[in-house]
């Protein structure tokens, strides 16, 4: 069956990544966006229910999954940027320790240690790109 979740949760988080990708005044604007972004999220996706089908990990939780699972070492990699912090957004922030705590989920994430050596690389890149413009 289809769920208009994952469309709206995979195209609501496609610009979250611009912080990771820009610098100074852009990446500022980036992480306000992220914000709008978590907020709508948060409060039209995953209201007051434990994850965003309700009681049971579903396909929009394995897709919004994705995104906080890169989200983090993301975080680390700029320095400075926390978006989910229990304060800013409570609700996700209970969400994600539920869905990183699933036994499926905890299994079954990649190495975080290695994610974040590889987005180290990587926005170096994008550094890198930046000053050749």
């Amino acid at each position: 069956m289809f769920d208009p979740n994952i469309v709206n949760i995979s195209l609501q988080t496609q610009p979250m990544w611009e912080f990771f990708r820009k610098f100074g005044e852009e990446q500022q604007k980036a992480i306000e966006n992220n914000n709008e972004i978590l907020r709508t999220i948060e409060e039209h996706g995953l209201g007051d229910k434990k994850f965003f089908g309700g009681d049971q990990i579903g396909i929009a939780d394995l897709v919004f999954g994705m995104v906080i699972h890169m989200l983090a070492p993301m975080e680390e990699v700029v320095g400075g940027v926390n978006f989910i912090k229990a304060d800013s957004f409570p609700r996700l922030h209970a969400w994600v320790r539920h869905f990183s705590e699933h036994p499926v989920i905890k299994d079954n994430v990649p190495d975080y240690t290695r994610v974040v050596d590889f987005l180290k690389r990587r926005r170096e890149l994008y550094r890198k790109s930046q000053h050749n413009h």
